[in-house]
């Protein structure tokens, strides 16, 4: 009776999608960081509050304005009575500002990747857009030119709208609003964040700073992400992206860490809080939990070398060359974050470029050595595939085939004998045939 309850408990334990990795949040995703490979995901699908995560979005758009020469790093901003008083709320993640006092907008920018400042990130938004309204409706653009999907952005911050009523002329969407996003779409954020920005790693990485240091508003800055190297709950690897608390949200944290060249991407939002445990605790645990699954089961592999010939597939004919057939082959090694022990479950699926080929399905001369003819890709066998954030990940997924040699036009006479020889091979093949029919 005893073997018979225990191998019942065991039937009736209910699987996890991936497997041997549970997380306990209302919605997660863990990426590789490369290609945005999703190697799990939980309610990844649903937008929901997103709180001071945020602020990936108002860094992106910094981060862009320098790069396109609209904004300096030592443009000095002079702080209005509404962003001064906001600053001093004790409420809010904010550091002092003084009215009338000027900061420059690295300084600003260092308040809020690090310590998350409210006002901080306010004034920013105001430097590149005008007003906090403005701002939000370029974050709203940006978003959808990144191709996300569940989203919907109401203030730079990632604050309720309540608690920016009282320094605002308007507060954008309803009073009792927030931002909200997928855990995809914070993923899809993080990912083009550090492929398009990675410099956001030289800040997001510093776990403590001093902000107007040798001034009555000096503020020792610890970073709310304490799983860098230094607080406490340093993770080897670690160094960025965002937390984000609000009683709506509940706590999230957007984590990345990298280690022997190989770097994640994990999100975890509304995490469940464990008797005893605070919620700050709580979303570093189970970012742990991700990162530690990650590192001890997946690694960057090189499945398919350079100069690979397809299987079934090593030749294309050319039609009217001085060659009847090229050869074809990879132009670039094909690699790709693989679970250990894993690596038989994927073939390399051949697909040809339509649009090179005639109606017969050859190329047609003059043709190019290295001419790029179609592209092979990893297929799971027998395993449910979780896809890639972008296209641009899956494009990176792909080993682009290619001519081996160049086949030239064949001349005239030469066509004109192989028509002769055609139209002499049909009529021979058709006399064969009928002879065959007569036995």
């Amino acid at each position: 009776m005893m073997v018979f309850m225990m191998a019942m408990s065991m039937v009736q334990k209910p699987a996890n999608a991936q497997g041997d990795l549970d997380v306990n949040a209302k919605a997660a995703i863990l990426v590789e960081a490369s290609t945005g490979k999703i190697l799990y995901e939980k309610n990844s699908d649903t937008a929901q509050g997103i709180a001071s995560m945020t602020k990936m979005m108002s860094e992106y758009l910094l981060l862009e304005a320098v790069e396109d020469g609209k904004v300096k790093w030592d443009q000095k901003y002079t702080v209005p009575g509404n962003l001064s008083e906001m600053s001093h709320n004790t409420g809010l993640s904010n550091v002092s500002l003084r009215e009338e006092d000027s900061y420059t907008i690295k300084e600003l920018y260092e308040a809020m990747a690090i310590y998350s400042a409210n006002a901080a990130t306010m004034a920013i938004a105001e430097t590149i857009a005008g007003s906090e309204a403005n701002f939000v409706k370029m974050m709203n653009e940006k978003a959808k030119e990144l191709g996300l999907k569940e989203y919907k952005f109401v203030n730079s911050t990632g604050l309720n709208n309540r608690d920016l009523q009282p320094y605002v002329d308007q507060v954008v969407g309803g009073p009792e609003e927030e931002n909200v996003m997928s855990a995809n779409d914070v993923a899809t954020l993080a990912y083009r964040l550090l492929h398009d920005h990675p410099e956001v790693l030289e800040t997001s990485s510093i776990p403590k700073k001093v902000f107007a240091e040798g001034t009555v508003d000096e503020t020792h800055m610890d970073n709310w992400n304490w799983m860098l190297k230094g607080l406490l709950r340093e993770y080897e690897g670690m160094d960025g992206l965002k937390t984000g608390t609000t009683d709506f949200a509940g706590a999230n944290f957007t984590g990345t860490a990298e280690r022997d060249g190989l770097r994640f991407i994990t999100v975890v939002m509304n995490v469940d809080v464990p008797p005893g445990e605070n919620s700050y605790d709580a979303r570093f645990s189970e970012t742990r939990k991700m990162l530690d699954y990650a590192f001890n089961n997946y690694s960057m592999e090189e499945v398919l070398p350079a100069d690979y010939k397809v299987k079934g597939q090593k030749t294309l004919s050319v039609e009217k060359g001085k060659e009847k057939e090229v050869q074809i082959k990879t132009d670039v090694p094909l690699s790709m974050v693989i679970k250990n022990g894993e690596e038989d479950q994927y073939k390399p699926k051949f697909v040809l470029d339509k649009k090179k080929l005639n109606d017969d399905g050859e190329l047609t001369a003059p043709v190019k050595e290295g001419e790029k003819v179609g592209y092979v890709m990893l297929e799971a066998k027998g395993k449910k595939d979780l896809g890639y954030l972008t296209d641009k990940g899956t494009n990176a997924s792909k080993a682009s085939v290619v001519t081996v040699d160049s086949v030239e036009k064949a001349n005239w006479f030469v066509l004109s004998m192989r028509a002769v020889g055609g139209f002499f091979g049909d009529i021979w093949n058709s006399i064969t045939s009928t002879v065959k029919g007569w036995f």
